[in-house]
């Protein structure tokens, strides 16, 4: 059963307007931001790197590369890049520099993805 929505792709309704119409719209700034956070995390060994640090409170570079069995040096470019985005944050342990999820709401994300049904296209 379809909600009844009114139509709100029209000219004649401000961001303000279309988002008091429909609350679950995002506006103009919002989906500006989601999408930086999306293109930051669109990458595999990226994605790999998030979920171990949604399952674990903190990891170390080498521990995150034994798991995902990559090279350090490319795992920190990514942990960089991560970092830079305020996806991740990080905290120095004696010599070690421990990576934590920072933007927490992204384990809804990772949920999302984890339940989605999708076959690859041939």
């Amino acid at each position: 059963m379809k909600k009844n929505i009114p139509e709100i792709n029209t000219p004649e309704h401000s961001a303000e307007e279309t988002t008091a119409l429909n609350p679950y719209l995002l506006n103009p700034e919002q989906l500006e931001y989601a999408a930086s956070i999306l293109k930051a995390v669109a990458h595999s060994a990226r994605l790999s790197i998030l979920q171990l640090l949604e399952r674990n409170e903190k990891l170390s570079v080498n521990e995150i590369c034994e798991q995902l069995g990559t090279e350090q040096s490319l795992t920190s470019h990514h942990l960089s890049n991560m970092k830079l985005k305020g996806i991740l944050g990080c905290a120095r342990e004696g010599q070690r520099i421990y990576y934590f999820l920072k933007l927490t709401h992204l384990s809804h994300l990772l949920r999302c993805m984890e339940h989605c049904v999708c076959a690859p296209q041939p």
